[in-house]
């Protein structure tokens, strides 16, 4: 029987049949008896929009494979099904001394949507996104082959970033990042404005493996784009405290009781959210250097707070994320000044600074400046005034992230990613029934 599916931000849903394989072949057998609405792969659902949700159609629930297959701990090399999540890899990797290569906001996702949705972390700028460290993949196709992938081929460039449109990802082997400890040393300074903080950005991240801002977009005038600027890195053994030497990659997050249902309007109003931001950004140091950090609460501090997207109230909320390249920062302040003009209240807002991009025809990341904010879905005028930053974005060159997205225009995509036209060829040669299709890809033609 089909029941409803949505993505985190808990906007339009759609009713489908929920299948969960345990077995490679029990994957092949439900791809071959999905139907004529075709079939998408779901992980933990933490996409924010459509991206696996499929109207009248089937979605694979992937988490029922979830084994870790091999794990070479001198060379950091692990092999595990598509539905092993994040959390579960840092689980069993740390005590080894081994840590994901590339972690996004919250460690509650698979290994197969992290393929599918390439994504990045606040290490872009040194590691790339996730899909230059993976070896090799299995992938499902429409004919009902499991195919070897590796990189450097076009089935691998088509299916990092793919939003899962080219076939069902069964197991991947991963390069992973080695470490001493499982705490960071971490610096944390506040800005004075955007400039002053895209300026402290492009001058000191290289001595940093990881680095975000969280940007105070309600703040307007001379504080337009102020921000708390956190960067950091991997603590060593020997800054350790001597307590904390006795079990140095010791991993224990910690969990809060989660938030009630949805409240009808939400919490997060304009006048709430400036209080929130407010102290937040008071309450930051101005300078403060190698404070020790646990790795939940530097790269994942939301995952303490199970259903924390309820808080947005009964119509969910948009994340909304773009990138602009550099040299393109006109375009960055353009969108901030509209933001904080229009007082949209987004708490979680984040600028980062991308590297180089990976070779993802769909992939994301593109050297330049990346900022994510999230505001309620029932803003009123949201959908008209988002419209407007889509085209800022996409004058400048810029893209959207489709792992986020659930209304973009379908017009702009072929102008914010240029490899669409090679994936939509590569797609009709691999797929033409079109088995694998998502409301995403409907929406947008993909």
């Amino acid at each position: 029987m089909p029941v409803p599916v949505t993505g985190w931000g808990r906007t339009a849903p759609s009713a489908a049949l929920l299948m969960r394989p345990r077995t490679h072949d029990e994957a092949v057998a439900a791809v071959h008896h999905c139907g004529s609405r075709g079939a998408i792969a779901r992980g933990l659902g933490r996409a924010y929009g459509d991206a696996a949700q499929n109207a009248g159609g089937a979605v694979l629930d992937m988490t029922g494979l979830d084994r870790i297959r091999t794990i070479d701990a001198e060379g950091g090399v692990v092999v595990c099904d598509a539905g092993v999540s994040l959390h579960r890899l840092m689980e069993v990797l740390l005590p080894l001394g081994w840590f994901v290569p590339v972690t996004p906001g919250t460690r509650y996702v698979t290994v197969g949507g992290a393929v599918c949705a390439d994504i990045h972390g606040k290490n872009h700028h040194v590691s790339g996104s996730f899909s230059r460290h993976v070896l090799s993949l299995e992938l499902l196709t429409a004919d009902g082959e499991v195919r070897t992938v590796l990189p450097g081929t076009e089935l691998f460039d088509a299916t990092a970033g793919g939003m899962g449109l080219t076939g069902v990802v069964l197991s991947t082997t991963l390069r992973l990042h080695p470490v001493q400890t499982s705490l960071m040393s971490v610096d944390t300074e506040r800005t004075t404005d955007l400039d002053d903080l895209m300026a402290r950005l492009t001058t000191g991240d290289d001595r940093y493996r990881y680095s975000v801002a969280w940007i105070d977009l309600l703040a307007r005038g001379a504080a337009t784009g102020r921000a708390v600027l956190t960067r950091g890195d991997h603590a060593p053994l020997d800054a350790l405290p001597a307590r904390a030497r006795r079990r140095p990659l010791e991993f224990r997050p910690r969990r809060l009781p989660a938030p009630p249902g949805p409240v009808p309007g939400g919490l997060l109003g304009r006048t709430s959210v400036s209080v929130f931001n407010e102290l937040w950004y008071r309450r930051a140091p101005r300078a403060r250097r190698g404070r020790m950090q646990g790795i939940p609460a530097f790269f994942h501090p939301l995952d303490g707070v199970p259903h924390w997207n309820r808080v947005y109230g009964r119509g969910g909320f948009v994340q909304y994320q773009f990138v602009v390249g550099h040299g393109r920062e006109e375009a960055l302040r353009e969108v901030v000044r509209r933001v904080a003009g229009r007082g949209c209240p987004s708490f979680l807002a984040v600028l980062k600074r991308f590297g180089e991009g990976d070779p993802g025809w769909l992939s994301f990341p593109m050297p330049g400046w990346t900022l994510a904010l999230d505001v309620p879905a029932g803003l009123p005028g949201l959908d008209a005034f988002l419209d407007g930053l889509d085209q800022v974005v996409a004058d400048a060159g810029g893209r959207v992230y489709l792992a986020k997205d659930s209304r973009l225009r379908p017009e702009l995509l072929t102008v914010m990613y240029p490899g669409l036209d090679r994936f939509r060829a590569l797609r009709a040669r691999i797929d033409p029934r079109g088995v694998f299709v998502s409301d995403l890809a409907r929406r947008l033609s993909l």
